[in-house]
């Protein structure tokens, strides 16, 4: 990334970081601050096949067939809703793209409007961290305010600071062996983007296991950054 925008077309940028890394949390405060639309493929896709689009009855076909939606209609569901008055000040994309071919297949879409990746920003976590951060987490079944055995414990045990509601739930998945193995996928599946972004310059890298507001802090100037 070269800084040298022709046009002052809205920004896209990318948030790569694993499960619990804070994405979401992360995404919505630049929603709120810069007026940026978060798009994450899942919702996309659910969003185009209720809006009958062209594109959202292909993907819908595709998933009833119980196969994964080819890239190519992920790219067309994608530039259908660019293309809305909304995203007028930019977007931050999570969960796409995944694969180097995918990357390659959006910035080709995205030179088609004068656009270009301003950003991809790795949030950079410790694995053994994230495991305790991860496998500590357990939510208020009435409310779902968010807990942790470590770090954020409720006031009265058992019982929601928020609501009063005195049922916890934790995720199935949220232990040690099942968060390791997903940190492994992430690793594997990221490394090819890392390098991908690297070389176009356009990687920018956030320690993500400081205090939220000294991460928010550093996405916050990477931002400011690249806002026309």
């Amino acid at each position: 990334m070269d800084g040298s925008r022709i046009t002052q077309a809205p920004p896209v940028l990318i948030l790569l970081g694993p499960p619990g890394a804070g994405k979401g949390t992360q995404a919505r405060m630049l929603e709120e601050r810069f007026g940026l639309v978060q798009l994450s493929t899942g919702d996309l896709l659910r969003a185009a096949v209720a809006s009958g689009s062209e594109a959202g009855k292909a993907a819908k076909a595709v998933m009833e067939a119980g196969d994964l939606v080819g890239d190519d209609i992920v790219i067309a569901i994608l530039r259908d809703r660019l293309a809305q008055p909304d995203c007028g000040n930019g977007v931050i994309l999570d969960g796409f793209p995944r694969t180097t071919a995918q990357a390659e297949a959006l910035d080709q879409m995205l030179s088609e409007s004068g656009q270009q990746i301003d950003a991809a920003v790795l949030l950079e976590v410790d694995d053994v961290k994230m495991v305790v951060r991860i496998a500590g987490r357990f939510t208020c079944g009435g409310c779902g305010e968010g807990y942790h055995d470590t770090f954020k414990t409720p006031k009265v045990a058992d019982t929601c600071d928020c609501c009063g509601a005195r049922k916890m739930t934790r995720r199935a998945d949220d232990n040690a062996s099942t968060v390791m193995s997903r940190l492994d996928a992430y690793h594997e599946q990221t490394s090819p983007l890392v390098a991908y972004y690297t070389d176009k310059g356009a990687l920018r890298r956030v320690d993500a296991m400081g205090r939220i507001e000294d991460i928010q802090k550093a996405i916050v100037t990477l931002t400011e950054r690249v806002m026309p």
